[in-house]
């Protein structure tokens, strides 16, 4: 969904090429000789291979985005300050919060049942997210009225925390409808999830 997303925001044509989750696709020998950990998603630019949600969004915005659009900081301060917010919502919402929701809640026939790992993990997501509340404000973005790398991540996680149903408060509902409404969100969905 995040690559989707950054690539329809920049306006890019692209190829893309479907691969489910725990399919057994990734370990194909085709797949393995581009991404030896065998994980989605993959951008390929030219000979360069990219792997990671994160990494791959904040390359093409470094690559592609037009500053007047998107919140693409070129001082090393502002790009600083981005990068701690992409590092905290994928490490802190999204891995150390949502994934182990992921895991023992919707996945637990692959991973096991967890029930109190699954509680601790939404108190420390909803936890860490207010920590966020203040950068929020109404009508804007994390940083202000241009959408930036680090609204992705978020959005994607906002999402998945609805898909667990993990309550936010009205600022994040505020946001997630207002960012939903973006185009490129909605195609994104619409690609991502087509075969779903």
């Amino acid at each position: 969904m995040r690559a989707h997303w950054m690539l329809l925001e920049l306006g890019l044509e692209y190829d893309s090429h479907p691969i489910q989750a725990r399919s057994g696709e990734t370990l194909s020998e085709e797949f393995l000789r581009i991404n030896p950990r065998h994980k989605i998603p993959v951008l390929r630019h030219g000979s360069f291979v990219l792997t990671e949600s994160a990494a791959i969004i904040q390359y093409l915005s470094d690559t592609f985005a037009d500053s007047a659009r998107l919140y693409v900081p070129r001082d090393a301060r502002q790009r600083a300050a981005l990068g701690e917010w992409c590092y905290f919502i994928a490490t802190e919402l999204d891995a150390a919060g949502l994934y182990i929701m992921r895991r023992h809640d919707a996945l637990k026939s692959t991973y096991g049942d967890a029930p109190v790992a699954v509680e601790s993990a939404s108190q420390y997501f909803q936890h860490n997210l207010e920590a966020m509340a203040a950068c929020i404000k109404d009508g804007e973005y994390l940083f202000g009225e241009r959408f930036s790398a680090a609204d992705i991540l978020l959005m994607t996680c906002l999402d998945w925390a609805a898909s667990c149903s993990v309550s936010v408060s009205e600022r994040f509902s505020r946001y997630r409808h207002r960012t939903a409404a973006r185009p490129a969100y909605q195609a994104a969905r619409a690609r991502n999830f087509a075969a779903q």
